[in-house]
C-alpha cells in the first residue's frame, strides 16, 4: 500500500519540475551581446573623424571611412537569412555563442589594425559574427514569451538600444580622446567574455527543428544583396560610371536587382523548404513591420554621419563633447522603452508607432534647422530629447508587431527576415547619406575636394565651416523625410492582439508542451 504522505511530496516535486522556466534571465543574458553590437555601432560613428585622420589622412573623399561602417553592415546583412534558420536547426543558444565569440575576436583584430583596408576587413567579419548573434535574441523572445508578455520583453530589447545610444557615444568620446580610437574596439573584449559566460549559464537549450537548407536561395540572396549594396556604396566614388572595366555602377546595381527578383521567384517555386517562407508576408503586420524597421534602420544610420561631422568639424567639439549632446535621447529612450512595451501589451501598436515616428522625424527637421554656426550648443539638447521620446515608440513596438503571430518553428526565419530588412535599411542609409553629403558639399562648397583633406583633422577654418554646416544641415533632411514616410506605412497595420494570443494557446495546447516547443 502506497504511503500518501510520501506521495504528496513526490507529486509536488513533479509539479515543480514541470513549471515553465522564467524566460527573463535568459533574455537579460542575451541582451548583453545585443547591447555590445549596438554600442559598437555608435562608438564607431563618433570615432569616424579620428579614424580618418589616423588611417586615411590624404584622400579627398569621405566615402573611404564610411566603409568602416558599411563593411560591417554588409557582412551583417548578407548572411542573416541563413543564420536565422541555422538557429532553428542547431539551437539559438549555440548560434548565439559562436557569433558572440567571432564578434569579440574580430574586435581585437579591429583594434590592432594599422591600415584602413585591414580595419574594414575585420569589420566585415565582425558583421558576420553579429549576423549569427542578433536573430537569436528575437527568436528566443518569440519562442519563450507568450504574446501578452512579448511587448514587455521587446520593451527591454528597445531599452537596450536607448542605453547603448548613451554608453556608445560617451564611451567612444572618452576612449578616443583619452586612449585613441583603437580602444573603441578593445572595450568589447571584457563585455564579450562576460556575455558569453552569462549566455552559457542562463540561456536554455530550446528544441531544434529539422530544416532543409535551400543552398540555391542562399547563393542567390547573398549575391543579390552584395551587388546592390556594393554598387550603392561605391557609386559616388566612381562618379556612377565604370567600376570594373567596362561594367558601370548602375549595371552592377541592376544585376543585383535582377538576382533579387530571381531569388523571390525561386523561393515561390521551390518544392523543398524555402529559405524565406513567403507565406509569412501574408500577415499584413509582419510585412508592414519589416518595411517600418527598414525605414528606421535607414534613418538612424544616415542621420549620424552629418550630425557628428557638423558638431566636430564645423563647431569644433571633441568626440566626448559631441556624445554629451546625445544624453537626452539615450536616457529618455532607455527609461521610456520598458513602459512603452508594457503599454503595447494592452493597446494597438499604431498608437505608439505613429507618434514615435512623427516625433523622431520632427526632431531631425529641427536639428537640421539648428545646424549653423550661430546656434548655441545647448540648443541641440532639445531635438535630442524629442528623438529619445520618439525612439521609445519605435524599436520595441515594431519588433513585437512583427513577431506576434509567428509560430515557434518560424521564429528563426521570421527573425532573420526582420533583421535582414533592418540591416538592409541601414546599409542603404549609409550609402545614400555618403553620396548625398558629397553632393551637398560640392553644391555649397565648390571645389570641396580641395578642402576634403581637412575633414577629420580638427575644426575647419571659418571660410569653410559656414558652407560645410549648410551642406550637413541639408544632408539631415534626407533621413528626416524618410522617417516621415514611415508614418504612412504603419497606418496600414491592424490590431492583431486577440489573434496572436489564440495562435499561442493553440501552439502550446499539447499536454506537457513548454514555451519554445
Amino acid at each position: 500500500m502506497t504511503d500518501p504522505t510520501s506521495a504528496a511530496p513526490a507529486a509536488a516535486s513533479t509539479r515543480r519540475d514541470h513549471q515553465p522556466r522564467s524566460p527573463w534571465p535568459a533574455l537579460w543574458a542575451l541582451v548583453v551581446g545585443f547591447f555590445m553590437i549596438l554600442v559598437d555601432t555608435t562608438i564607431v560613428s563618433v570615432a569616424n573623424p579620428a579614424i580618418k585622420a589616423a588611417l586615411d589622412p590624404h584622400t579627398n573623399n569621405l566615402d573611404n571611412v564610411v566603409w568602416v561602417t558599411s563593411a560591417y553592415l554588409l557582412g551583417y546583412a548578407v548572411p542573416l537569412l541563413i543564420t536565422g534558420r541555422l538557429g532553428d536547426r542547431f539551437g539559438p543558444k549555440n548560434l548565439y555563442l559562436v557569433g558572440l565569440a567571432l564578434f569579440t575576436l574580430c574586435s581585437l583584430g579591429c583594434g590592432l589594425s594599422t591600415t584602413l583596408p585591414m580595419l574594414i576587413g575585420f569589420r566585415a567579419v565582425q558583421g558576420v559574427g553579429a549576423s549569427m548573434l542578433t536573430p537569436q535574441t528575437m527568436a528566443v523572445i518569440t519562442r519563450t514569451f507568450p504574446p501578452n508578455q512579448r511587448g514587455a520583453a521587446m520593451g527591454l530589447w528597445g531599452a537596450t538600444s536607448g542605453v547603448a545610444m548613451l554608453v556608445g557615444p560617451l564611451a567612444g568620446g572618452l576612449l578616443v580622446d583619452g586612449l585613441g580610437w583603437e580602444w573603441i574596439f578593445f572595450i568589447n573584449l571584457p563585455v564579450g567574455v562576460i556575455g558569453f559566460v552569462l549566455a552559457w549559464v542562463l540561456v536554455p537549450k530550446l528544441p531544434t527543428h529539422e530544416h532543409r537548407f535551400d543552398m540555391v536561395g542562399v547563393v542567390l540572396s547573398a549575391a543579390a544583396l552584395f551587388f546592390i549594396v556594393f554598387g550603392l556604396q561605391e557609386g559616388e566614388k566612381y562618379d556612377w560610371g565604370e567600376i570594373w572595366g567596362p561594367i558601370t555602377v548602375w549595371q552592377l546595381i541592376a544585376f543585383g536587382v535582377v538576382l533579387l527578383g530571381v531569388f523571390v521567384w525561386q523561393q515561390a517555386k521551390t518544392r523543398s523548404e524555402a529559405l524565406v517562407p513567403l507565406g509569412l508576408f501574408r500577415d499584413r503586420n509582419f510585412s508592414v513591420s519589416n518595411l517600418g524597421i527598414a525605414i528606421v534602420g535607414f534613418t538612424v544610420t544616415s542621420m549620424t554621419l552629418p550630425m557628428m561631422f557638423f558638431i566636430q568639424l564645423a563647431r569644433g567639439l571633441t568626440p566626448t563633447q559631441s556624445a554629451l549632446l546625445m544624453i537626452p535621447m539615450a536616457v529618455l529612450a532607455g527609461v521610456l522603452s520598458p513602459f512603452a512595451g508594457k503599454l503595447l501589451d494592452r493597446t494597438d501598436s499604431r498608437l505608439l508607432l505613429v507618434p514615435g515616428l512623427a516625433l523622431f522625424s520632427g526632431a531631425l527637421f529641427w536639428y537640421a534647422a539648428l545646424s549653423n554656426m550661430d546656434t548655441p550648443i545647448w540648443m541641440f539638447l532639445l531635438p535630442s530629447a524629442v528623438m529619445g521620446i520618439g525612439s521609445a515608440g519605435l524599436w520595441g513596438p515594431l519588433a513585437t508587431t512583427a513577431t506576434r503571430s509567428l509560430q515557434p518553428r518560424q521564429a528563426g526565419a521570421g527573425s532573420g527576415i526582420y533583421n535582414t530588412t533592418r540591416t538592409m535599411g541601414s546599409v542603404l542609409g549609409s550609402a545614400a547619406i555618403a553620396a548625398f553629403m558629397q553632393a551637398r558639399l560640392e553644391a555649397n562648397l565648390p571645389g570641396a575636394s580641395q578642402h576634403a583633406g581637412q575633414f577629420g583633422s580638427g575644426q575647419l577654418p571659418s571660410f569653410v565651416a559656414g558652407p560645410f554646416s549648410q551642406a550637413m544641415a541639408q544632408s539631415m533632411l534626407l533621413p528626416a523625410i524618410v522617417m516621415a514616410l514611415g508614418i504612412l506605412a504603419v497606418l496600414f497595420m491592424r490590431d492583431a492582439r486577440a489573434a496572436s494570443a489564440a495562435a499561442w494557446e493553440h501552439a502550446h495546447a499539447q499536454p506537457g508542451a513548454a514555451p519554445g516547443q
